[in-house]
């Protein structure tokens, strides 16, 4: 069982085109550390199958938030396990915000899972996302985390302005090199109220249709499972917020989307 604490935007050095956090996760405002034991403690009482727990940090860029604030959301975890409760910690971070000082603190606190937002390994389409980072950084970080045994996981985002079939299965082969532990893949979204919409609006970008997103997938699945690489996310989690009209403008969503893409040809 995952246990999900959200913190939208927080720590994040640069707005992505496509990124609105609290319209995706109808979470508006990232958690108190003195709030992640209660939300714990309640979970745990919902537990029947007694499985591994992982308490998880979504959203926003983890290890770019102030160190003491890290230290602090870590922190809140450690008496459950301590006690047996909680196996273990995963974050979500950016590939350039990996160093070996950031990765001495996750090692502290028992953080076993680091997932990269690389979204792409092809450099042009990752300028114009406005992500702040190249390919390389996603090499760097996994070659640092592997190096800490960190279990890795890498997300990806097909559809991204620029991109074409071709540079996005040379990022699918890209990834597969790196050996992953785990991808997610979130075809690319026009949400309310980023600047992905504006570029929409004026014409200037135009997002996968739902049929090509599904045969992009369809391909890159083929290709991880083939490498012996878990696809564990396929398509954003349908929410609330994420399911009220106008929140999503244009673009291959499907509440279902993994299941279209593994449905037969």
């Amino acid at each position: 069982m995952i246990i999900p604490f959200f913190i939208p935007h927080s720590g994040c050095p640069h707005q992505c085109v496509f990124c609105n956090q609290k319209k995706i996760t109808g979470e508006h405002n990232q958690p108190f550390p003195e709030s992640i034991p209660v939300k714990i403690a309640d979970y745990l009482k919902t537990d029947k199958k007694k499985k591994p727990v992982q308490v998880a940090f979504y959203g926003g860029t983890f290890t770019a938030l102030p160190r003491e604030t890290q230290r602090r959301y870590l922190a809140a975890v450690q008496p459950f396990i301590h006690a047996g409760k909680v196996e273990s910690i995963r974050v979500s971070t950016r590939p350039d915000c990996i160093t070996e000082e950031v990765l001495s603190l996750l090692v502290e606190h028992r953080v076993s899972t680091v997932e990269l937002g690389a979204q792409s390994m092809d450099d042009s389409v990752l300028a114009r996302a406005g992500r702040g980072h190249t390919g390389a950084d996603t090499v760097s970080a996994v070659a640092l985390l592997r190096k800490h045994a960190f279990s890795i996981g890498i997300q990806l985002m097909p559809g991204l302005p620029g991109d074409s079939r071709e540079r996005f299965f040379m990022t699918v082969d890209r990834t597969i090199d790196l050996r992953p532990d785990v991808v997610r893949i979130y075809p690319a979204l026009v949400i309310k109220d980023t600047p992905l919409e504006e570029l929409y609006n004026a014409g200037r970008y135009e997002p996968l249709s739902l049929e090509e997103a599904v045969r992009w997938c369809k391909v890159a699945l083929g290709r991880f499972e083939q490498s012996g690489i878990k696809v564990i996310r396929m398509g954003l989690q349908p929410t609330e917020e994420l399911s009220k009209p106008g929140t999503i403008v244009k673009g291959p969503y499907h509440p279902s989307f993994r299941q279209l893409v593994q449905a037969p040809t």
